[in-house]
């Protein structure tokens, strides 16, 4: 009975992540660019408004969230390449020695 514990426990948090990073990402991507194009106004819209700066500024924070969680992945798979681990001990991601 232990081990069914311990696999649905890995089971969720696969599915956690995998939403997360799987539809997550794309989500805030197009959250962004739905933001960028109400900032801009015009011709972006359909009803021609004013540029609104808030919308680029949410457009800018999705952006950087995106490459955040992109530059994140790269980083887990290049450091594990190497010999090392990324961990949030700290609560910001390091690398450390696998071990």
């Amino acid at each position: 009975m232990e081990n069914v514990r311990f696999a649905l426990e890995g089971a969720w948090q696969v599915l956690l992540v995998g939403l997360l990073l799987g539809a997550g990402l794309p989500a805030v991507f197009a959250l962004g660019i739905r933001s960028l194009a109400y900032g801009t106004g015009g011709s972006a819209e359909a009803d021609g408004g004013a540029p609104h700066p808030v919308g680029r500024l949410v457009a800018v924070c999705c952006f950087a969230v995106v490459l955040a969680g992109v530059a994140l992945g790269i980083t887990i798979v290049v450091a594990s390449g190497f010999g090392h681990e990324v961990s949030f001990e700290h609560g910001y991601p390091t690398l450390v020695e696998k071990g």
